[in-house]
């Protein structure tokens, strides 16, 4: 599944892994990507802020919007029953691998690995960049 960072990533360039791993999941047959209730209204809050909305201003806050609905419709709509909270030192971050737990993620594609420290060995969850998890998928 991939983080919020991710997406603005894409969003801010169409050169780097973000970009093109986000072009291969619209295109791709089968839904890859595991979104919740939280981590949707996380992908509202983030991408639309100012400061964003200014490094992408031919988009407006309806084309993100759209652009939201779109990422939803290819994803998993994963509902929450175990939380995990507090697992992470960020609240945001547990909220997305709450997400992932509950969704059976293998990955979380994220920017942050850091941020996701012992996720792998408690949860079986590989905390991965996008670049990595590229190379991975090119491999296959």
């Amino acid at each position: 599944m991939i983080d919020t960072n991710v997406i603005l990533s894409a969003l801010y360039s169409s050169k780097g892994a973000s970009h093109r791993l986000l072009r291969w999941l619209f295109q791709h047959p089968q839904r890859l990507n595991i979104v919740s209730t939280p981590l949707v209204i996380e992908f509202e809050d983030v991408l639309t802020r100012p400061e964003h909305m200014q490094r992408y201003p031919l988009l407006s806050k309806q084309d993100i919007g759209l652009f939201i609905d779109d990422i939803c419709s290819i994803s998993w709509h994963q509902n929450i029953y175990y939380l995990w909270r507090p697992y992470l030192p960020d609240p945001k971050d547990d909220m997305v691998l709450e997400t992932a737990f509950n969704g059976q993620a293998d990955y979380i594609i994220t920017h942050n690995i850091r941020d996701f420290r012992g996720v792998a060995e408690a949860f079986a969850i590989q905390p991965i960049t996008p670049g990595d998890f590229w190379r991975l998928q090119q491999e296959k």
